[in-house]
């Protein structure tokens, strides 16, 4: 099943309040929580919807990226074929824990420069995991190198 990600960076004195709003218009708790970090993983639209404050230098609140959440390893190969095919830049992370997930991953960006993550996470983690350097440079300039 692919489901689409949506990652919205918020200040921390708005934390709270984003998370009882979603929690509102959800209809849900979220699935997982730690501090500065909630996750709704719904079916009903099928969303991962994740609200965090990153504390990462450049970085401002507002949608972070959004991205494709696949179950299978086939389905992640057929992103990234397309994403070829559209001649799309293109990070290739592969096996990383990050997000408190055993993930594999890539990135690219539109021509606009949205940043895309698609991904399959293989299980939860207790600890956030770390980005790698490539990924963090994402954060303020996009796949193209235009910052």
């Amino acid at each position: 099943m692919k489901r689409i990600h949506l990652h919205v960076n918020v200040e921390e004195t708005k934390f709270d309040s984003s998370v009882d709003f979603y929690r509102t218009l959800f209809g849900a708790e979220p699935t997982t929580t730690r501090a500065h970090y909630a996750k709704w993983l719904l079916d009903d639209p099928a969303v991962n919807f994740t609200v965090e404050v990153l504390e990462i230098a450049g970085d401002v609140p507002g949608i972070h990226h959004v991205g494709i959440q696949v179950d299978a390893e086939g389905e992640l190969e057929g992103i990234r074929t397309a994403l070829e095919a559209a001649e799309a830049p293109l990070l290739e992370v592969g096996r990383t824990q990050c997000c408190f997930a055993d993930s594999e991953k890539n990135w690219t960006a539109d021509p606009q420069g949205i940043r895309w993550e698609t991904f399959r996470s293989f299980g939860q983690l207790e600890h956030y995991g770390a980005k790698t350097d490539e990924e963090l440079s994402l954060y303020t300039k996009n796949l193209a190198g235009e910052g």
